[in-house]
């Protein structure tokens, strides 16, 4: 029962990550229309903390309302995954894109997974093995393709690059900071905490009122930012760190690179934009980084020391001197 349970959270574990990065995908469709009737990118981001704190809120009064209970003393996971994550994160990319563009910021973001890899591998002792590393190259050189940096005049500056190396940083240690808090609790607690503390973090800069009054300007406004918080906010999260709780953290954020995927077909489809092969090329490199991570890391090395510690033991046995000897063998064996 428990190996069956194991091999089916290493098949659903990367489908929930994969599930994630679409529906992140999809934020485009909301912030677009919600950027187009005047809220800024900072606002935006407490529309989704916030509706998506209040929904899983309920959720847990409703269900688990003894999820709510946690430790103080475990109170900074949360405010590393809420502000030094989310809220840091977003500030530092909308700011990377008024400085050197949106291409740039893009690839500047999508550097997350190397951090997360190289920061899993000293904090979680992750393996770093040739395959996690080759994946990673695909899927970074794969982002570069789909955002098509290199098709605009960019201008860059350097406090622009290191604000869009802040906003990978801050985008890596969620994955980090959520997988020390998985320990503890469960994932609608983590996320409740987490985008508590990131709209607590934001709601000081974004002008509330201003929000509100666009909120009920329009119908249609408050089912956007309804649709923004559930579709491409709380569901990708709940995917997100459910997977997260059942894989390692480098595999799971390097998964996730199937975002810009998604934003990229959005965009062909419902914006025309046009699709260049290079484009097409990325996308190519991304899903054979996906499928690379989703193999069974190979494990020669093991099964050859094994096989020379086995043939070690029947030279003993074969010449080993009593029987007493040779029960002790036996015992290691079993053992």
């Amino acid at each position: 029962m428990k190996l069956s349970l194991t091999i089916g959270w290493r098949i659903v574990a990367p489908l929930l990550v994969i599930l994630a990065g679409i529906s992140w995908g999809l934020i485009g469709l909301f912030s677009t229309y919600l950027s187009s009737v005047g809220l800024s990118p900072v606002q935006i981001t407490v529309v989704r903390c916030s509706v998506a704190a209040v929904v899983i809120g309920v959720f847990l009064a409703s269900v688990k309302p003894h999820a709510f209970r946690i430790r103080l003393r475990h109170l900074w996971m949360f405010v590393g995954t809420g502000v030094i994550s989310i809220a840091f994160y977003n500030v530092c990319y909308f700011a990377c894109i008024t400085l050197c563009g949106l291409s740039f910021a893009a690839i500047l973001l999508y550097t997350a997974p190397c951090f997360v890899v190289l920061l899993s591998a000293v904090c979680f002792k992750e393996r770093l093995t040739k395959q996690r590393l080759f994946a990673l190259g695909l899927a970074f050189a794969g982002c570069l393709l789909v955002v098509g940096v290199g098709s605009g005049n960019v201008s860059l500056s350097a406090f622009g690059i290191l604000v869009g190396l802040a906003s990978g940083i801050g985008y890596a240690l969620y994955s980090l900071f959520a997988r020390v808090a998985l320990k503890h609790y469960e994932a609608p607690t983590v996320m409740f905490y987490t985008f508590v503390c990131a709209a607590c973090a934001l709601i000081p800069f974004s002008q509330p009122v201003e929000i509100v009054t666009c909120a009920f300007s329009s119908s249609t406004v408050l089912m956007v930012m309804l649709g923004l918080s559930l579709v491409s906010t709380v569901l990708p999260f709940a995917c997100y760190t459910t997977g997260l709780a059942h894989m390692e953290t480098g595999k799971a954020s390097i998964m996730a690179f199937v975002e810009p995927m998604v934003s990229l077909f959005i965009g062909v489809t419902v914006f025309g934009d046009v699709l260049t092969l290079v484009n097409v090329v990325g996308v190519v490199l991304i899903v054979c980084a996906v499928a690379l991570l989703n193999l069974p890391e190979k494990k020669v090395l093991a099964l050859v020391n094994l096989s020379k510690k086995e043939k070690g033991k029947s030279h003993q046995v074969h010449f080993g001197g009593n029987k007493l000897h040779k029960m002790r063998i036996f015992a290691g064996v079993k053992h």
